[in-house]
């Protein structure tokens, strides 16, 4: 039992190293003296007169408290551990072994979580995330994949308490999707998801082929951010050609019986964007016009370009590249991410949405490069 209390002793150092190296990267002094400014100004007379705006300060200061409260919490937590090791181990205590390495290795888990949730400083990183999966080479297969993902990116993000909307499906010829938008509200989802971006390849026996051959197939996924208020950008309308359509259901008493769904076609860029979720057509419009600004966003940074203005034809279809990961399931099972060479034999546990070590993975990468 003392070997665990050792073992609790090097991961304990391992944790006190992070949480000092996160003082730094939080700038804990920085952040206590954003608060009291903020703090100040919502006690001015006018300050609610701007809801809007007094919204996103409440919003500010929350946020900063709660990673504030998380780190004092830390070093509060990691500093017990430490003394509970040294008193077990002069009273050569094993007693108490188990529970202060549990301890120890969850609060690793927590700090390491945190770390991450700290690199994600980019402008949209806070934002909820549009989410698009489009079927690629592989005919039935690749609509099953498609499918197989949504399953899979529905599992991840409601195990991270998000929540998930569809905002448009298509359905496959015979089996799964030909594609899907999603929404996933929560804090970081975009930052989390961008590193899912890319083409995913499905390698299995086919269920869709009598003579049981193995069958490659891919899927194509994009991460948009929802914008904020204060990220909104202006389209003008003569650069817009709106189109509606009768929305696609289940049929019977459930299908959508006026031209509800709307889509809408950014005309400099070639952009398409669509959404038939709601029975609103008002509804639809204001949705799709949502993902159409974080497009013209997403690929305003991609292409480097300072205006949307400057946004033309040729840039519509920059690629993503080749594919970021594998998922074998025949003749053996395995996961690997090509970005970072993360891999592992679990596939059932991946495809019910474990994918946390290859976003961290790939976050802690990009942070370095």
């Amino acid at each position: 039992m003392i070997i665990k209390l050792e073992e609790a002793a090097v991961i304990a150092k391992e944790v006190s190293a992070n949480i000092n190296e996160m003082r730094a990267s939080l700038d804990i002094e920085e952040s206590k003296r954003k608060i009291d400014e903020l703090e100040h100004n919502m006690q001015e007379q006018d300050f609610w007169n701007d809801m809007q705006k007094a919204q996103e300060v409440n919003k500010e200061v929350k946020f900063l408290k709660d990673r504030l409260d998380r780190y004092n919490s830390a070093v509060q937590r990691i500093e017990d551990i430490n003394v509970l090791i040294e008193m077990c181990m002069e009273e050569e205590n094993e007693t108490e072994a188990d529970g202060i390495l549990d301890d120890a290795n969850n609060l690793k888990k927590e700090i390491e979580n945190f770390r991450i949730e700290i690199l994600l400083s980019g402008e949209y990183d806070k934002n909820n995330a549009i989410l698009n999966l489009h079927t690629g080479v592989g005919g039935n297969d690749a609509q099953d994949w498609t499918q197989m993902l949504l399953r899979m990116y529905t599992r991840w993000a409601e195990a991270k308490g998000f929540k998930v909307e569809v905002i448009d499906m298509l359905p496959g010829d015979e089996a799964g999707i030909k594609s899907v938008t999603l929404k996933v509200e929560g804090e970081f989802a975009y930052g989390y998801l961008r590193a899912e971006k890319g083409i995913h390849r499905l390698v299995r026996i086919s269920p869709f082929n009598a003579n049981g051959k193995r069958q490659t197939s891919f899927a194509s996924v994009e991460v948009l951010p929802e914008l904020t208020e204060s990220q909104d950008i202006v389209i003008r309308p003569e650069d817009l050609r709106v189109d509606t359509y009768r929305a696609s259901g289940a049929g019977g008493q459930h299908i959508n019986k006026t031209d509800s769904a709307i889509r809408i076609t950014h005309l400099p860029t070639g952009l398409v964007v669509q959404c038939q979720n709601e029975r609103s057509q008002h509804y639809n419009k204001e949705t799709a016009m949502s993902m159409l600004k974080s497009k013209l966003v997403e690929l305003k940074e991609r292409a480097h370009k300072e205006k949307i203005e400057d946004l033309t034809g040729e840039l519509k279809d920059m690629g993503w590249g080749s594919q970021i990961r594998s998922y074998v399931f025949q003749p053996y099972t395995m996961v690997k991410d090509h970005r970072t060479g993360v891999e592992t034999g679990n596939i059932n546990s991946v495809m019910d949405g474990e994918i946390d070590d290859f976003i961290n993975e790939y976050l802690k990468n990009e942070a370095q490069n």
